[in-house]
């Protein structure tokens, strides 16, 4: 039976909330093996000048543990 850990990042993109989520998981990657999914749990958008200045996200990243 596999056991997974979540952590969670906060991730920022001046693209999209998409393109936030991929940065969180290549930040993750960097560090951590067998990621399986990424879930959005909030999405906030920061707004300069009466326009979007960059989109936020709080993910979570789920992962295979590996026994050793």
């Amino acid at each position: 039976m596999a056991v997974v850990k979540v952590i969670e990042l906060l991730a920022e993109s001046e693209e999209s909330w998409e393109d936030a989520a991929r940065k969180a998981v290549a930040e993750a990657a960097k560090s951590v093996r067998g990621i399986r999914s990424v879930w959005l749990k909030e999405m906030q958008a920061t707004v300069e000048n009466e326009q979007v200045k960059a989109f936020r996200v709080n993910a979570k990243i789920s992962f295979v543990v590996e026994r050793t």
